[in-house]
């Protein structure tokens, strides 16, 4: 049943797949999105449909609010945030103005617009903090106890939402997202490891691991995630729900299998372990499956192909 939807963040890596996912099933999308980080470029077939409509703003604008209420969506997606780590530990403030002040301008939208739903975009890397080798897949009733003001902010807006629906009646699922990767995600960008080797591998160029390459991450890839949001947006409430594969990669086996997949025989560069990285991060996803019937399909391997052909068309 097509409806009138609203993404934040919708010209972003992961908003844009979403986008079109949304716009496949019928629905008419507004799109959020200052231009900061995304690209119109990301949104080029999702225009051409005549389904979408574009906002160039930022969710700290007040003017949100009135956008939100006059465009009346059922659903809101919220994925505008700063999502740097490291900007965060050096611009706190600047971190909690967009994810924690702008987060409530699009609460605002949404409870003035009468809309159901907010699905938004938790970190499920930061949220759960350095949790124990026992407590590995993480599961969601472990504590929130995130270590970096990114960590925090997007906890904080975790804590709003609840707020909203114990006072407004207004609905939330939280998707805490472990490391999502695959076509459009910026090789240039802080956390985009499996686009970054598949630029520098593509170029013939050094590829770089922090530390001893063994510390492990939870990749799931973007279509599974659009996935997950669209089920978030017709099921289950008031709930933080773990988005990942449930599956620890370290970052060595991930070079060693894109590096091999195009041939390549030399060994990445070491440099020195960057500080405040985890050294184990994975999720347990079995809350996923229950609430969303969701779960996590694409092999890493048919991921990081899809994500390697896409960085050649763009280098092309």
């Amino acid at each position: 049943m097509s409806s009138r939807v609203l993404v934040t963040g919708g010209a972003g890596f992961i908003g844009s797949t979403l986008v079109d996912r949304l716009i496949a099933e019928g629905h008419d999308v507004d799109v959020i999105d200052d231009l900061s980080t995304g690209k119109l470029a990301n949104l080029s077939s999702a225009r051409a449909t005549g389904q979408l409509s574009f906002h160039q703003l930022d969710i700290r604008d007040e003017s949100v609010v009135g956008l939100i209420e006059r465009r009346r969506p059922e659903v809101i997606f919220h994925l505008a945030a700063q999502a740097d780590v490291r900007v965060s530990v050096e611009r706190p403030n600047f971190d909690a103005s967009i994810n924690i002040l702008g987060s409530i301008n699009v609460m605002e939208g949404a409870r003035q617009a009468g809309t159901g739903r907010v699905v938004a975009a938790a970190s499920g890397g930061t949220l759960y903090g350095e949790p124990s080798d026992e407590h590995i897949p993480t599961p969601e009733s472990h504590e929130h106890r995130p270590l970096s003001p990114y960590g925090v902010s997007k906890k904080s807006m975790i804590d709003y939402l609840a707020a909203y629906r114990a006072l407004h009646e207004l609905e939330y699922v939280a998707l805490a997202l472990a490391n999502v990767y695959g076509p459009r995600q910026d090789p240039h960008g802080e956390a985009g490891v499996v686009a970054i080797f598949a630029e520098r591998l593509l170029r013939g160029e050094d590829v770089k691991i922090f530390g001893d390459g063994e510390q492990t991450r939870d990749f799931v890839y973007v279509d599974d995630v659009a996935d997950a949001f669209v089920r978030a947006g017709q099921r289950s409430g008031g709930l933080v729900i773990n988005i990942g594969t449930g599956k620890e990669t370290s970052v060595n086996e991930l070079y060693q299998a894109m590096a091999a997949s195009l041939g390549v025989s030399s060994p990445a560069v070491q440099a020195p372990a960057r500080v405040g990285e985890l050294q184990r991060s994975c999720l347990d996803v079995a809350r996923a499956k229950t609430q969303l019937d969701w779960m996590s399909w694409t092999q890493i391997s048919d991921g990081t192909a899809a994500t390697i052909e896409h960085i050649r068309a763009q280098i092309s």
